[in-house]
């Protein structure tokens, strides 16, 4: 069954009645799906509406700017620079305006930005291109405003041509960083509570609306639970949640507490949820109102108070188009580059020239990390006689000059050319271009403190702060401190900048081992 038929929705499953008290072990599943409806994709839906209304806007801007500056070409005899300082003025950056205004309400006119109608992929084409069709006619009123002769029928044309395919494309990218980014796994939840906010919150869960959701169990201190629901999934109590946190693969923790008896309860909730890096909902029902309305989340029917603990705005949707089409450019680029090196394992040693190997990404969820094989192809099985002559600190192994590294293997670390395959995982949206490292699962099973897991509550990546400081010169203390520092700081200026300085590190293979 695809991915897009699926309609998961909450169920947890802990143990019958007459287990044992606690459901350690608990295991998400999805409901069946239910025929004849779509579950729709609500989150980040308005968010997604306000990056298309600005592919749409800087579609149709190209493409004038495009046809206007071929049409002027015979008219650049002292260049570009020289050309545009005398073409822009007051009155064509007001006309440029104009154009964009028309141009969008246009495009809202055609239904194009309504979130409460998703359209199909075949109606969106259609009215995408009728809309282009309008703004493109418009532009046959630029003469009446030009003090030139320079535009003529055939370039609204071109501007029609120009900004259908830019817009398609376009929105096709950011659909795809989405649906691959948000859309590809359940979110896993806990609840802190066992009284009645806490089965309403339950049972709320359960309704189709809050597709997507898998709820893992309950956490409460209360030894007198009444509800059997409660009861049978109750995974432990508050003090060790924490532990709970590092041993499963948690999304958000949604407290159910009644405020005025359990504050301080609820303080130290939220203290375990911010060391592990997990979001923190509060239920937004302490007060009865009679006109003022709780903000809704935008992942729950609920109302509840989110405590997010990274950045979480349209930035992220332009950071994984940014990563679909870098990814995708550096393929097609880094192709013929990347074939020589298969060549080049092939004839050095004998093995497979992919080497796939299970790593934590966003989150902790497992994927299987993609580099050019540099190591003897049974090296994993051999770890283990290595151990002892480990020469990184914390949970991380690390040995300078690998003995099982290949020769060809070892050119290709120095260089960081066996990263290349995991432009795939980026392309995938297991990876970001820029972010944390993602570790084995050998080594995150030896973090021993909570505040480690934090580095996974955003994307893995290809580069991060600690690739273009030292790289392997660093301690693993070092790592998690750049990592936490990227988290707390990022922005897509700083994503820019260690993409930059990437480059010169590579090229000087500057800690590489």
């Amino acid at each position: 069954m695809s991915e897009s038929s699926e309609r998961p929705v909450v169920q947890a499953l802990g143990p019958a009645p007459g287990d044992s008290r606690y459901a350690r072990d608990a295991v998400y599943h999805p409901l069946p799906p239910t025929p004849g409806r779509d579950a729709p994709r609500r989150a980040d839906s308005a968010l997604l509406i306000e990056v298309l209304r600005a592919i749409d806007g800087g579609a149709a801007l190209l493409a004038l700017g495009l046809v206007f500056l071929t049409a002027q070409t015979a008219h650049m005899p002292r260049g570009l620079q020289a050309f545009l300082l005398q073409r822009i003025s007051l009155k064509n950056l007001i006309v440029a305006a104009v154009f964009l205004f028309c141009w969008r309400k246009l495009f809202f006119l055609c239904g194009l930005y309504d979130a409460t109608h998703p359209l199909s992929r075949k109606d969106e084409i259609q009215r995408l291109t009728a809309a282009c069709s309008a703004g493109a006619f418009i532009t046959l009123a630029l003469p009446l405003v030009s003090t030139t002769d320079w535009f003529e029928p055939w370039h609204a044309a071109a501007i029609w041509a120009i900004a259908v395919s830019g817009a398609l494309a376009a929105r096709w990218l950011v659909r795809l960083g989405v649906e691959t980014s948000a859309g590809r796994t359940l979110r896993h939840v806990i609840i802190v509570g066992s009284g009645p906010r806490a089965l309403r919150l339950y049972n709320t869960l359960l309704d189709e609306h809050n597709a997507g959701l898998a709820l893992l169990g309950f956490v409460d201190n209360n030894e007198h639970i009444e509800s059997d629901v409660v009861r049978h999934r109750l995974l432990g109590r508050i003090d060790e949640l924490e532990q709970l946190l590092m041993r499963h693969e948690v999304d958000e923790v949604l407290v159910a507490l009644p405020i005025r008896s359990c504050y301080a309860l609820i303080q130290d909730v939220i203290s375990i949820c911010e060391r592990a890096g997990v979001q923190a909902n509060y239920l937004a029902d302490v007060f009865r109102t009679s006109l003022a309305r709780p903000r809704y989340d935008h992942t729950h029917e609920t109302p509840v108070v989110a405590m997010a603990v990274v950045t979480d705005d349209h930035r992220l949707v332009i950071k994984r188009a940014i990563d679909v089409v870098g990814a995708a450019i550096g393929l097609v680029i880094l192709s013929p580059l990347m074939v020589v090196i298969a060549i080049g394992i092939k004839l050095t040693s004998p093995g497979p020239i992919i080497y796939a190997q299970m790593r934590h990404g966003l989150r902790r969820r497992r994927f299987r990390m993609l580099k050019f094989r540099t190591m003897v192809a049974n090296a994993e099985g051999l770890q283990q006689m290595y151990e002892s002559r480990n020469e990184a600190t914390g949970p991380v192994f690390k040995i300078r000059n690998d003995p099982r590294v290949t020769r060809f293997g070892a050119f290709l670390r120095k260089s960081s050319l066996d990263e290349l395959p995991q432009l795939i995982n980026v392309l995938k949206g297991d990876m970001s271009l820029v972010g944390p490292r993602p570790l084995p699962t050998r080594d995150v099973s030896q973090f021993s403190e909570a505040w480690l897991l934090r580095r996974f509550s955003v994307p893995q990546g290809l580069t991060c702060l600690w690739q273009i400081s030292g790289r392997s010169d660093l301690g693993f203390d070092d790592w998690v401190a750049l990592d936490l520092q990227y988290i707390d700081q990022w922005s897509l200026w700083l994503d820019l900048r260690i993409l930059l300085r990437t480059v010169p590190a590579v090229l000087t293979g500057a800690g590489a081992s």
